[in-house]
C-alpha cells in the first residue's frame, strides 16, 4: 500500500507536537532568515556603488571601534594583563583542543552522506564566537550555517545543518550534566551554587531523554506517514552516534572547565573547582537563551554575576568574566583564520599543479 502524501503544511498539524518544534519549525525558520540574508548580500555585492558603500561603513566602524577600544585601556589595564601570562598561554591552547573536539562531535550528528568536514565545521565554531562579540543572541547560529554552506564542498542542506544544532544544542546540555552533578556534590561548594548547578544536571537529564527518545519518534508509523516525517527519520541522530557525539562533546567541555580553573587562578581569583563549573554553566546557560544582547556580552554577563554571587569583588568579576570572554574570542577567531588560510592553501596548491 502506498503511503498518503500531503503538502507540507497539512503535515504540520498532525505531526508529533515535539518533534514538530525540534526539528520542523527552527530549520525552516532558519533557512527563511538565511535566504534573505544572502539576497541582501548577492544584491549588494552586483552593485559598485553598494560595494563602496559597504568598505566605506565597514572602514568607519572598524576606525571607531580601535579609537574607542584604545580610550577605554587607556585608562585602564588590560584584561588578560595577569601576573602568569603562562597560565592563559595553556588555557588558550586548552580552548583550541576543546574546538577540535566540538568540531568532531558536531560532525557525528550528521548522516555520512552529508556529513561537511571537520575543519569547515572548526571553522564555523570559530567564526560564531567571533560573531558573537557583536551581534544578539542567536547570530551565531546563523554564522555557522552560513561558514559550513560558504565552505567548498560541503554536501548538508540548510535543514539539515539546522537540525544538527538543534541536536548540538542538546548534547551540549547533556555533556554538561556529569560536570555540574560533579560540582554540587563537592565539599566546599555552597549552598547556592549546589542549587545552580543542580539545575544545569536536572535540565542535561532531560535533554538527554529527549535525545533518547528522538529516534523513537521520528521512526513512528504516525510520523512515516508525511514527508516531512520521512525526511526527518532518515536524518535522526541513531544512539549511536549520539553517544559519540557525547563523549566527544563531554571531551571539549572537560577542557574547558579546567581552562576556565586556570584563568581564574591566573587572574587571581583562586583555583576553585566548585566555581570553574559553576562559571562555565553560568555562561553555557546564556548561550542558550534565545536572545540577548551580544552572545559574548550575555556569557560574560552570566559568568561576572556568578562571581558576584559567591563573594568576589564587582570590578574583579567583571574583569576576569571579560578576560575569559576575550580569551575565548580569540581563540575562536584564530581557529577561523586558520581554516579559512587552510582552504586558501589548498585551492592556491590545485591551481598551480
Amino acid at each position: 500500500m502506498s503511503l498518503p502524501t500531503r503538502s507540507r503544511d497539512d503535515d504540520r498539524p498532525h505531526l508529533d507536537p515535539l518533534t514538530a518544534v525540534v526539528v520542523t519549525a527552527a530549520p525552516i525558520l532558519l533557512e527563511s532568515r538565511y535566504r534573505l540574508l544572502v539576497g541582501a548580500y548577492a544584491r549588494v555585492h552586483r552593485s559598485r556603488r553598494g560595494r563602496w558603500a559597504v568598505g566605506a561603513v565597514s572602514g568607519a566602524l572598524t576606525v571607531a571601534l580601535g579609537v574607542l577600544a584604545a580610550r577605554h585601556f587607556a585608562s585602564m589595564s588590560w584584561p588578560l594583563s595577569s601576573p602568569h601570562p603562562g597560565l592563559l598561554v595553556v588555557a588558550a591552547l586548552l580552548l583550541v583542543v576543546a574546538q577540535v573536539l566540538k568540531a568532531f562531535g558536531w560532525g557525528r550528528l550528521f548522516a555520512p552522506e552529508e556529513r561537511p568536514t571537520p575543519i569547515a565545521l572548526a571553522a564555523a565554531n570559530g567564526g560564531a564566537a567571533l560573531v558573537g562579540v557583536l551581534l544578539p543572541g542567536r547570530f551565531d547560529d546563523a554564522m555557522r550555517i552560513a561558514v559550513v554552506r560558504r565552505y567548498p564542498g560541503c554536501p548538508a542542506g540548510v535543514r539539515a545543518l539546522c537540525l544538527s544544532l538543534v541536536m548540538l544544542g542538546l548534547i551540549d546540555s547533556a555533556a554538561l550534566a556529569p560536570l555540574a552533578l560533579a560540582g554540587a556534590v563537592l565539599p566546599n561548594a555552597g549552598t547556592g551554587v549546589r542549587v545552580a548547578l543542580g539545575v544545569v544536571a536536572a535540565a542535561g537529564v532531560a535533554s538527554a531523554t529527549l535525545i533518547c527518545a528522538l529516534p523513537r519518534l521520528a521512526a513512528h508509523r504516525r510520523t512515516l506517514r508525511f514527508r516531512l516525517g520521512r525526511w526527518v527519520s532518515t536524518r535522526t541522530t541513531s544512539l549511536r552516534r549520539a553517544a559519540e557525539a557525547w563523549g566527544l562533546v563531554s571531551g571539549c567541555w572537560l577542557i574547558r572547565a579546567v581552562a576556565v580553573l586556570l584563568s581564574l587562578g591566573a587572574l587571581g581569583i583562586g583555583y576553585s573547582v566548585p566555581l570553574s563549573l559553576l562559571f562555565l554553566c553560568a555562561g553555557a546557560a546564556a548561550a542558550a537563551l534565545p536572545v540577548g544582547l551580544a552572545g559574548a556580552a550575555t556569557q560574560a554577563g552570566a559568568g561576572g554575576a556568578v562571581l558576584v554571587a559567591t563573594g568576589v569583588d564587582a570590578s574583579d568579576a567583571v574583569r576576569v568574566a571579560v578576560s575569559i570572554g576575550l580569551l575565548g574570542v580569540i581563540t575562536g577567531t584564530a581557529v577561523f583564520a586558520a581554516a579559512i588560510a587552510w582552504r586558501g592553501a589548498l585551492s592556491m596548491r590545485v591551481q598551480l599543479r
